[in-house]
């Protein structure tokens, strides 16, 4: 049945993923336990979403370098935890690999069909209309759902910054960048200073002839390990043995921090206006001594493109071969009507537990989140917290209550972040997992 044909099929189980990386895997696992029957749809050829390096669907960001920003310890699955041989931070092939043996484990492969791309998702009869293509030949079908899990992902979209001028040599951003080898002997500009950001900077910066670090309002570099330790490690030390609040422990290991790698201002990285709990920071253990070396040249950001120069809004020009552009990503759900959601940067969506949607209480959102530190933790609560909804184990309060914890949640990211589209979807990973982890108990209490 093709997608403009006016009925859908029933599809034969009631429930619907779309996308079988992280989120869609926990939330399939969840399901299963729940005794709930689902379909899952991935694009690609393989599981593992962001993480497949190079992934046929078009989605993974992953380059040949990266690495995981958080330890081992904090990725690892409740029941399935990352095996202690493997290192502190895992390359993308070592976690595909780890989704890889946690799917086979708990036999996720079965429901999901792989190299079928969703095209529509449309409120129908209670229910949802989901047509599917498939990748390659064939027509596209389209299956009533009584309900969908949304679980394709936020990092796909790049996001590019509109500057005055015009440049004239290759222009990319970091969701294409894959190796270092295309850079040898070029001059290359890179803007951000994120994550990415660095890893690419740093990856490229003994072939380039001169890598150039632009930044608009600067970032708390923190490094990777101190006295040893994975950041993240002191940091969960700090708020779960110390029980010091998520701020208070941020301020706290960034003095630490300084004490391990000195001043960052000497390395010419600007220090941030507002106050290191407020932002993301950087996580890197090699961009100062980078710096120190003369690899990579801090710049601040960029007033014109002018050919093959370009100004930075210090008054200074620079010559360049080559810009990547670090600079984020659009939320967005090319399958469903703008009228259906849509996310507006620098707004947390109107989601209750940052998963229901209030006109649509039968749309799931799995994944849609932000956190300081790992995700993977929290799309596996969610996946639970979905599923013990869908099985009439959770009681959800009426609209006007779902409303005022979304509005209390507004107010908190207003309070404690910068506005910023970047944190649009923050959420604080200790207080939003002991929500979830209150209702999942309050739940499996009540009778029948």
């Amino acid at each position: 049945m093709s997608a403009t044909d006016p009925a859908a099929t029933p599809a034969a189980a009631d429930t619907c993923i779309i996308g079988a990386g992280i989120a869609g895997l926990t939330a399939g696992k969840a399901l299963a336990e729940a005794g709930v029957d689902y379909h899952c749809y991935e694009r690609g050829s393989d599981i593992g979403g962001l993480w497949r390096y190079d992934n046929d669907s078009g989605t993974s960001s992953a380059y040949r370098s990266l690495h995981i920003d958080s330890s081992r310890q904090s990725i690892g699955y409740p029941d399935f935890p990352v095996p202690g041989h493997l290192p502190d931070y895992l390359s993308h092939f070592q976690v595909a690999e780890h989704f890889d043996r946690y799917a086979e484990r708990f036999g996720l492969r079965a429901p999901i069909r792989l190299r079928s791309d969703v095209t529509s998702v449309t409120p129908a009869g209670g229910g949802w209309d989901v047509t599917v293509a498939p990748v390659g030949d064939g027509e596209p079908t389209t299956h009533r759902y009584r309900r969908v899990i949304l679980a394709n992902g936020h990092l796909t979209h790049p996001k590019l910054p509109a500057f005055p001028g015009g440049f004239d040599g290759e222009a990319i951003h970091s969701h294409h960048y894959k190796v270092a080898d295309r850079f040898e002997g070029k001059r290359v500009l890179v803007v951000g200073i994120g994550n990415s950001a660095v890893d690419i900077a740093v990856d490229i910066a003994r072939q380039a002839r001169d890598v150039l670090l632009s930044t608009r309002r600067s970032a708390w570099i923190m490094p990777k390990y101190i006295s040893g330790i994975p950041t993240d490690r002191w940091l969960r030390f700090m708020t779960a043995r110390l029980k010091l609040p998520v701020p208070a422990a941020r301020g706290m290991l960034r003095y630490i921090a300084q004490l391990a790698i000195g001043d960052q201002r000497r390395f010419g990285v600007p220090r941030p206006a507002h106050p290191v709990w407020r932002e993301h920071a950087t996580l890197s253990q090699e961009l100062l001594p980078y710096l120190g070396h003369g690899w990579i040249r801090m710049k601040p950001n960029i007033a014109t493109l002018d050919g093959d120069t370009v100004a930075f809004v210090d008054g200074s020009r620079e010559p360049v071969d080559a810009i990547i552009y670090a600079t984020g990503y659009e939320t967005r759900f090319p399958f469903l009507d703008p009228s259906v959601f849509r996310v507006e940067d620098g707004r947390p969506p109107a989601l209750y537990r940052r998963i229901i949607h209030l006109d649509h209480p039968t749309l799931f959102f799995s994944g849609l989140v932000q956190p300081v530190g790992a995700t993977i933790p929290l799309v596996e609560v969610q996946g639970r917290w979905i599923a013990s909804v869908i099985a009439g184990r959770i009681e959800l309060p009426d609209r006007s209550g779902m409303m005022a914890e979304i509005d209390g949640h507004r107010a908190r990211v207003a309070s404690q972040y910068l506005d910023a589209a970047r944190y649009t979807l923050e959420v604080d990973a200790r207080s939003y997992t002991a929500a979830m982890n209150t209702d999942l108990r309050a739940g499996l209490r009540r009778p029948g």
